[in-house]
């Protein structure tokens, strides 16, 4: 097992863990009732919907659109907070290590299907779709739309959102047939939309990464500052290797905190010469004590 296969095993572990630790409740899928203990105030890091039946707890996109919605219009600490105390320490390697719907796509990724490609033509332009998510759907919308009452609605999780089809909408419906008879238009949109985001994914690495999820771009622009960053060290020989193994194609000898990396670590496994670094790395090594060497040896 060479190492790059090695961390990509080593990351799907740890994705699966994390999924079933913040995805627990395991009365939810029996009852087909949404968990509501006082833990569903908290947002964990990743897209993970507040609606799934074993969710323990809330999804930071979902609760960002209802703080921006509120008829109070209260912007909360706590939500923006959360996301700012995520993005400057983590970046997108929460994207590329604790997302559920990153795994579900990295799991579909591996299935041997003919025509494999990193990303999909246009590539550099579709790349911005994700921004003007998070800017339109999860930002201004739910702010200037409102209803009669003066409440805001949750335009991604509503009309976009593949996870919350798959994790909520979908297992609801088969738990509980009282609510079929509330199935219209939106809902088939929305399965269409898991359709073909999965379906991609068989074909494209991490499609709706890479193009459409708002929590991905918003954690993208901390990639440069966050304290887990990448270093590019001088002993670089441009070998391309690099970017040979990084699964959204990016040059990171060039652009190693792009804001499109999920620091899956596949590009410092397979670099040559070990000249890519992280700040995890410098902290390690000045932290781990240097042995002594006994003189009378």
């Amino acid at each position: 097992m060479n190492k790059t296969t090695h961390i990509n095993r080593f990351r799907l572990w740890c994705q699966i863990a994390f999924v079933a630790v913040t995805n627990g409740y395991i009365a939810g899928f029996a009852k087909g009732e949404i968990f509501s203990g006082p833990s569903k105030a908290l947002c964990v890091p990743g897209l993970n919907c507040h609606s799934c039946p074993g969710a323990l707890f809330a999804c930071p996109v979902g609760a960002l659109q209802a703080v921006l919605g509120s008829r109070a219009f209260d912007f909360s600490l706590y939500v923006f907070g959360i996301l700012g105390v995520f993005g400057t320490v983590f970046g997108r390697f929460i994207c590329g290590w604790l997302c559920p719907f990153g795994l579900v796509q990295d799991l579909l990724g591996k299935i041997p299907v003919p025509f494999k490609r990193k990303t999909l033509p246009g590539h550099k332009i579709l790349s911005y779709l994700k921004y003007l998510v998070l800017l339109i759907l999860v930002i201004l919308l739910p702010i200037f739309v409102r209803s009669a009452m003066g409440q805001g609605e949750p335009w991604f999780c509503a009309y976009l959102c593949p996870s919350g089809t798959l994790f909520a909408g979908i297992p609801l419906l088969a738990l509980k047939g009282d609510l079929r008879g509330f199935i219209g238009g939106t809902f088939f949109w929305k399965l269409g939309v898991l359709i073909v985001v999965l379906i991609l994914s068989t074909v494209v690495n991490r499609p709706f990464c890479q193009y459409l999820c708002p929590l991905g771009a918003l954690y993208g622009l901390f990639n440069p500052i966050a304290l887990y960053r990448y270093k590019v060290e001088e002993h670089c020989v441009d070998c391309g290797a690099c970017q040979k193994t990084c699964p959204f194609d990016i040059d990171v000898s060039q652009t190693p905190n792009s804001a499109a990396c999920i620091r899956c670590g596949a590009c410092q496994k397979a670099c040559p010469t070990g000249a890519i670094t992280s700040t995890f790395d410098a902290l390690k090594k000045n932290i781990t004590p240097s042995k002594s060497v006994d003189p009378d040896e």
